[in-house]
């Protein structure tokens, strides 16, 4: 190779990377963890965050009925059978529990969320590494470190909120959240609580990971096809984030479905019967279905997963410039 086909190539990948930094500065101001008024962050985050919950609840329900069911039904089946069998009450059970841990576990993952992505960001920037690649990287990792940070809280309150959501009238063994975290610290201990702790963080730690570098990705690209310059229009940017934020959710519900169904299955079994293994619980349910069987629910998920992204992007994005100190906004 000629010394110049050399430079040209040298000089064609400086353009790129130049040009790669210019779209990276185009996009909207990102605003960081340094720059937050974090009591405010705080306490809007967690009035916004539980609406939301609210709104998008009953689908979680009838996704963890669907996992725990043995005979495969239909969405709308299962639906239609809580409904007529519990009212809309049916599709807030266990929602107390869950609201009263999404506030410690919410501060816990975005406190990590953003702590990661700043250090991570900027220490893969000087390091040499691109920016696009380094925000790529950046969003990757602060969405593992987030979600290991969740769960420590989520874990506990998934299991007594999935054991609420699949109760029935007929077969009421917990009266609410403080009884159903007693009866299972007395026949399980500790350990009972924190059932599936590991496959979750096998579960929501790649999930986070697909999904917060999918978002950075899917942005990027979308900003590319609108126009950067439109990312000034208030309506444009949240378009873009919401867009990005559900194709984000999309992926991450195909991808870790299998590990969800399972993990979901291993939290709402009960103690009396034989104590449930991870090995026990996939036997059982290939047993039951097949590898079909580990996607029972995936239109509920995909969909919930899809519309939560969404919706919680744009309220964290609005939520983050609501709480930015004065002034730092430029």
């Amino acid at each position: 190779m000629s010394f110049s086909a050399v430079d040209m190539e040298e000089e064609s990948g400086a353009s790129a990377a130049a040009a790669a930094a210019e779209e990276i500065r185009r996009l909207p101001a990102e605003v960081n963890w340094e720059m937050l008024d974090k009591s405010r962050f705080f306490v809007l985050g967690a009035a916004l965050f539980s609406g939301v919950s609210a709104a998008l609840y009953p689908a979680v329900v009838v996704k963890t009925h669907l996992q725990v069911a043995p005979p495969p039904a239909a969405a709308t089946a299962t639906a239609a059978a809580i409904l007529r069998r519990d009212g809309l009450r049916g599709f807030y059970r266990g929602f107390g529990a869950s609201l009263a841990g999404t506030v410690p576990a919410r501060a816990l993952y975005m406190a990590a969320l953003e702590a990661t992505k700043s250090s991570v960001g900027s220490a893969a920037v000087r390091l040499g590494v691109s920016e696009p690649a380094a925000a790529a990287a950046a969003s990757a990792a602060a969405g593992v470190s987030a979600a290991v940070a969740a769960q420590v809280v989520w874990t506990p309150v998934d299991v007594v909120s999935q054991r609420l959501m699949v109760q029935t009238s007929a077969t009421c063994r917990y009266r609410g959240g403080a009884d159903a975290f007693r009866k299972i610290l007395a026949a399980d201990g500790v350990r009972g609580l924190y059932r599936g702790f590991g496959l979750s963080i096998l579960t929501y730690a790649p999930s986070n990971a697909v999904w917060w570098s999918t978002y950075a990705m899917a942005q990027r690209s979308l900003w590319r096809l609108v126009g950067a310059e439109r990312s000034e229009s208030y309506p444009s940017l949240m378009a873009v984030q919401g867009a990005s934020a559900a194709l984000a959710g999309g992926a991450a519900a195909l991808v870790t479905m299998p590990l969800d169904t399972v993990k979901t299955r291993l939290q709402v079994m009960e103690a009396d019967a034989a104590r449930p293994t991870l090995a026990s619980t996939v036997r059982g349910l290939l047993k039951e279905g097949g590898w079909a069987a580990c996607y029972r629910g995936l239109g509920p998920r995909w969909g919930s997963m899809s519309l939560s992204a969404a919706t919680m992007v744009t309220t964290y994005e609005f939520l983050k410039r609501l709480s930015a100190k004065e002034g730092s906004l430029g």
